[in-house]
C-alpha cells in the first residue's frame, strides 16, 4: 500500500510508522519503502548504506533491520537547484533537478521498482511512503514516488491530509480531481490527521466527501503532542524558539540545563540532540541570533551538507565570534560532524562548497580535507568510561593534531568537544557523563536522570503511533487494500490531469 500526502508534511512518514507499528504487533511480517525521499537527515544501515532518517524510524517501527532498499533513492539538497544524489545508499554525484527529472528518470524506476518487488519477496507486507503531493502534476510524468510507482506496482493509495492546517477537504478533493483516471482507480480512501476536537462535528464533511469523490474517509487521527519522532526534512522546519519536545520535564537535580543548537544552513541530522531533549530538565531551543546564546549552558554546532557556507553565515550573524567568547570563558561548545569541521583550525574543501582553504574558529587543533569519497560508517567506541555508538556520514577527513583528550575519534580541547559521530548521545551512560561535565563547567546544579532509556522512550512514541491507527483508524479497511489492491469500479472525479 502506498501513502500519499495532500501536502509535504501533511503525515506521511508517521501514518507509514504507525501502521508499520500496528501490523507488526499482529503477527505480520512488515517493512517500510520510500522510492526517493528529499532530506538532509539521514542514516547509516549496518551494511554501510546511507538512507532517511525516516525510513530508519520505519523499520524500528517495523521491528526489522534497516536496508537500502527501504530507500533506494535519497536527495541531499545543497541548494535551491541541486542536490547529491545518493543511490542504494551510495552518493553517485550533484545533480540539477531538471537534469534529475529528465535524462534519469527511466533508469530510476527500474531500480526503485526492482527494489520494492525485492521487499515484497521477503515480507508479507510492505507500507510505502510517498513524497509532496502525487498531484504534482508538473512533475507526474517523472514520477517515481507517487503514482508513477503506484501505477507501476499496482499499489491501493491511501491519501492523508493535515486538518490542522485547515481546507483538509478542499485538499482531499483537489488531490483527486487532479489525478488522470488511471491514477484516481487507485485512490482507495483518505486518512484525517492531526484533528483536534469532537469528531461527530466532522462527520457531515466527511459524508459529503464521500459522496462527491466515492471514497470512504478511513480514519480520523487526533493530534498527539510531543511524539519526537524523527524530522524527514529540515528545509522546512520552522526553527526560531523551536523545542525539540513540547513538554520539558521537571529536572531530576536542581537546576535545569539550558542548551542552543545553531540553526545553520543546510542542517543535517539536527535529531541528534533529541537524545538530550529527552532528559529531564533539558530545554533544547534552536537559535539563529548571538543574543540567544547568552544563557544558554551548552551550545551545539550541529551537522550541515554545508560546512563552509554554514561557517560564513555563524561569521555573519555574530554568532562565530560570540561561540569564540564562550570558549575562551571556558563555557561549553559541543560540534557535531560539520559542526566539528567548523571548530577546526582550517578546511580545505574542494569538493562541496569548492571554496578552497578556509580558516575555521580555531577552537580545535584540527585541520579538516574534504574527499571525494563519502565516509559511512557505524563506529563503536567507549568515553567516559562508558560504551558508545554512533554512525559517520561526511566529505571532511579530520586531522587531529592535539587537544586536552580525545573524544570519540574526535577531541576535547578546554570546553570545546568535537566528534564526526551522529547519535552517540542516543547511547544512555555516555550522554549522562557528557552532560555531568557540561554542567560542572556551566555552573548548573543539574543532575541527569538516572533512568532515562533513549531507546525506550522511542520505542514508547512508535508504540503511540501504532495506537493512533489501531484506535482511530478502520483497520479492517487496511487490512483488504493491502491484500486485495484498491476495490473496483471506482468512481472518476473531473477534470482529471490536465
Amino acid at each position: 500500500m502506498l501513502v500519499a500526502g495532500t501536502t509535504s508534511d501533511a503525515g506521511k512518514s508517521v501514518v507509514t510508522a504507525g501502521i508499520c507499528r500496528w501490523l507488526v504487533r499482529q503477527g505480520v511480517r512488515v517493512a517500510p519503502f520510500k522510492a526517493q525521499n528529499m532530506s538532509l537527515n539521514s542514516f547509516v544501515t549496518r551494511e554501510g548504506a546511507e538512507i532517511g532518517r525516516a525510513q530508519a524510524m520505519q523499520a524500528q517501527a517495523a521491528r526489522v533491520e534497516p536496508s537500502a532498499l527501504m530507500n533506494p533513492v535519497l536527495l541531499k539538497p545543497g541548494s535551491d537547484r541541486s542536490s547529491q544524489v545518493v543511490l542504494l545508499g551510495k552518493a553517485v554525484g550533484e545533480m540539477s533537478a531538471r537534469g534529475y527529472h529528465g535524462e534519469r528518470r527511466p533508469a530510476l524506476l527500474e531500480t526503485v521498482a526492482g527494489c520494492l518487488e525485492e521487499l515484497r519477496g521477503r515480507y508479507d507486507a510492505v507500507i510505502c511512503e510517498g513524497a509532496g503531493s502525487p498531484a504534482e502534476i508538473n512533475l507526474r510524468r517523472t514520477d517515481i514516488v507517487n503514482m508513477g510507482l503506484a501505477r507501476r506496482a499496482g499499489l491501493p493509495v491511501v491519501v492523508v491530509g493535515d486538518i490542522d492546517r485547515g481546507g483538509v477537504f478542499a485538499s482531499f478533493f483537489g488531490t483527486t480531481a487532479l489525478l488522470a483516471p488511471e491514477d484516481q482507480a487507485l485512490v482507495a480512501g483518505y486518512l484525517v490527521n492531526k484533528f483536534r476536537g469532537d469528531v461527530s462535528l466532522l462527520q457531515p464533511g466527511l459524508d459529503m466527501l464521500d459522496k462527491l469523490t466515492g471514497r470512504p474517509t478511513l480514519g480520523v487521527l487526533p493530534y498527539a503532542h510531543g511524539l519526537g519522532i524523527d524530522e524527514e526534512d529540515g528545509l522546512n522546519v520552522s526553527l526560531r524558539g523551536a523545542v525539540r519536545e513540547s513538554v520539558v520535564r521537571p529536572p531530576h537535580g536542581e537546576d535545569v540545563l539550558r542548551v542552543a543548537v545553531a540553526a545553520v544552513p543546510l542542517m543535517s541530522n539536527f535529531t541528534d540532540v533529541d537524545a538530550l531533549a529527552a532528559e529531564p530538565g533539558v530545554v533544547v531551543r534552536f537559535v539563529d541570533r548571538p543574543q540567544e546564546l547568552a544563557d544558554a549552558d551548552l551550545v551545539v554546532l550541529p551537522g550541515t551538507r554545508g560546512t563552509v557556507r554554514a561557517l560564513e553565515w555563524l561569521r555573519a550573524r555574530g554568532l562565530a565570534d560570540a561561540v569564540v567568547r564562550r570558549a575562551a570563558e571556558g563555557r561549553p561548545v559541543l560540534g557535531v560532524c560539520g559542526g566539528f569541521q567548523m571548530l577546526g583550525t582550517r578546511i580545505d574543501d574542494d569538493v562541496e562548497s569548492k571554496a578552497g582553504s578556509v580558516a575555521g574558529l580555531g577552537l580545535l587543533p584540527v585541520r579538516v580535507r574534504f574527499a571525494a569519497e563519502k565516509t559511512l560508517a557505524r563506529p563503536v567506541g567507549e568515553a567516559y568510561g562508558e560504551r558508545v555508538e554512533g554512525y559517520e556520514i561526511h566529505h571532511g577527513v579530520a586531522e587531529v593534531g592535539g587537544g586536552d583528550e580525545e573524544f570519540l575519534d574526535g577531541c576535547r580541547s578546554g570546553a570545546v568537544w568535537g566528534t564526526h559521530w551522529h547519535g552517540s548521545l542516543e547511547s544512555d551512560g555516555f550522554r549522562r557523563a557528557f552532560l555531568r561535565r557540561v554542567a560542572a563547567m556551566a555552573g548548573r546544579r543539574f543532575v541527569p536522570a538516572p533512568d532515562t532509556a533513549f531507546g525506550a522512550l522511542r520505542e514508547e512514541q512508535l508504540d503511540r503511533l501504532g495506537d493512533l491507527i489501531e484506535e482511530h483508524a478502520d483497520t479492517a479497511a487496511l487490512l483488504r487494500l493491502i491484500e486485495d489492491g484498491a476495490p473496483a469500479g471506482l468512481p472518476f472525479v473531473p477534470p482529471g490531469a490536465p
